[in-house]
């Protein structure tokens, strides 16, 4: 496993502090067309992904990959969490993985 490169926990929020940078989020997919994902943050915020397959709406996935800008990530890699996933203790998770507890993530 390679951690000279670590992914940083964010949500939408958060997202703006790693432009061009490698990040992992989760989404709750509103819309996919394949190739463009508009997905609900873990903050209740749009985030896009580029890059990904037809995903179904209201499937949660993890995304990772290089932060564009503040509301987009293009995607390397993906997973599918299903249709439930709590979207609190996963926010929670980003809120501490930026904060004091920093230095345990990156």
């Amino acid at each position: 496993m390679d951690t000279s490169n670590p992914a940083a926990f964010v949500n939408a929020e958060l997202q703006r502090g790693y432009i061009g940078r490698k990040v992992r989020a989760v989404v709750q997919v509103t819309h996919s067309d394949g190739g463009l994902t508009t997905g609900k943050s873990t903050d209740d915020r749009q985030l896009i992904i580029k890059g990904l397959p037809q995903v179904p709406p209201r499937s949660y996935i993890e995304v990772i990959g290089i932060a564009e800008n503040n509301q987009s990530i293009k995607s390397d890699m993906w997973t599918n969490f299903g249709n439930t996933f709590d979207l609190h203790s996963y926010n929670q998770l980003c809120q501490l993985a930026n904060g004091e507890f920093k230095g345990l993530f990156l």
